[in-house]
């Protein structure tokens, strides 16, 4: 029993340092962070009338965004280049027109002076109409330029009053640009159309959307937002993809963003020398409503079509992001010279657009491409993760075994000797 006893307890030892092993592996060149400039947050707050509204912990919605601003302009990194933009501070009257051109600059994003911020913010008063559509648009542009990591965090209690300039629209439009640019968004006291509406705009860009109805959650999730933005992030490189191989892009390893329409197939060359391997995968996202049951495929094939290796996936609508992958090792080749092979990685994916859901622009595409040297045995890649390492494994395995006997016979031993005397 003693045997068993501590057989187990190595075995389970062993494998939890293998597995610890396995989770964090060697970091390949496509997940490097970059971006060398100063991260950038504005903070798009909504001052319309209906922030007037005094349902908010005992005070006023405006009364508990002042406070949670002041708290989070006191917290914010150093190394963050923050701004403020209001929309519907500024014009009182009913004409709509002038109203949705209600944005303004409040604190222009670049370092922090703590003092003139929070002097800024204390003028505010609730006032018109609620343009968040233009309000994003002037918030992109307030952000532009820079490799650094770029975030809006848009704080509203109400849905936009501007249409037909959708919101929504407007931040697939952004997301399009492929500036790398995160929408967050958190509903003060939301309905559930608003809930619908900031889903969709923090969606369409990776963002998250919250759910507000204290002032203390408000400052703690605007804080993590602002702090987010201060973390080291892959931006991902905007390509196009082409229509059939010969004229598609040349990859190299790295993270890369694309659009892709409904019922279309891209295309991305790779170059992969004798004795390197191809790793390869890609995501599709629905930033808009599709029909349930879908797919994406990824195809490795030659210049001339031959399909080598392929990757594919199904979704049947409990999910907004599908993704898929592939591997391909080149042979090694006795020529040292040995020129690299084009390989073209063909994409496409079977959702459809529910009705009246616009299709253009295309859903957003995220793919990774990374070339690597190649295991010296192709097979013992899939030998669930650990290559090589079986002998190892065995060795160790053997060594546990051994220990767990002399440390059984040696505790025998101590109790035979313990009843004899």
């Amino acid at each position: 029993m003693i045997i068993r006893t501590r057989l187990a307890a190595g075995v389970c030892t062993l494998l939890a340092a293998l597995t610890a092993g396995l989770a964090f592996p060697a970091g390949a060149a496509a997940g490097e962070p970059t971006g060398q400039d100063a991260p950038k947050v504005d903070l798009v707050l909504d001052v319309s009338g209906s922030m007037r509204a005094r349902d908010i912990d005992g005070q006023s919605r405006m009364a508990a965004a002042k406070q949670a601003f002041n708290e989070v302009l006191d917290a914010t990194p150093e190394e963050v280049e923050l701004g403020i933009r209001t929309l519907g501070a500024d014009y009182p009257g009913d004409d709509r027109k002038t109203g949705c051109k209600d944005t303004a600059q409040l604190y222009p994003v670049g370092p922090l002076d703590r003092t003139e911020a929070k002097t800024a913010v204390a003028t505010l008063t609730p006032t018109g109409w609620t343009p968040i559509g233009p309000a994003l648009l002037k918030a992109a542009d307030d952000l532009d330029g820079g490799d650094g990591s770029k975030r809006i965090v848009l704080i509203s209690d109400g849905e936009d009053t501007c249409a037909p300039l959708d919101p929504c629209e407007v931040a697939r439009e952004i997301a399009a640009k492929g500036i790398g640019l995160t929408i967050d968004t958190l509903g003060l006291v939301p309905t559930a159309k608003l809930s619908r509406q900031l889903s969709c705009i923090a969606e369409a860009t990776g963002g998250t959307y919250t759910s507000v109805e204290h002032q203390d959650e408000l400052t703690d999730r605007v804080n993590q937002l602002v702090d987010r933005a201060a973390d080291p992030v892959v931006t991902p490189v905007a390509t196009e993809g082409a229509d059939r191989c010969a004229g598609a892009p040349t990859l190299k390893s790295g993270l890369y963003t694309d659009r892709e329409e409904f019922g279309q197939q891209r295309f991305y060359r790779v170059d992969v020398r004798p004795g390197q391997e191809l790793r390869a995968s890609v995501s599709v996202a629905a930033d808009r409503a599709v029909n349930p049951g879908y797919g994406v495929l990824m195809r490795a094939v030659t210049p001339k079509g031959r399909e080598i290796v392929r990757g594919e996936a199904a979704g049947n609508g409990r999910t907004d992001v599908i993704s898929t992958g592939l591997r391909y090792p080149k042979a090694e080749s006795d020529d040292e010279d040995a020129p690299a092979e084009a390989v073209c990685l063909a994409v496409s994916h079977s959702f459809s657009a529910a009705s009246g859901v616009k299709a253009t622009p295309g859903l957003p595409l995220e793919l990774t491409v990374d070339v690597v040297d190649a295991p010296s045995q192709a097979g013992d890649v899939a030998a669930f993760g650990l290559g090589r390492g079986w002998w190892l494994l065995g060795v160790l395995i053997l060594t546990g075994f051994l220990a767990g006997l002399v440390w059984g016979w040696l505790s025998r031993w101590r109790v035979a000797v313990w009843r004899t005397n």
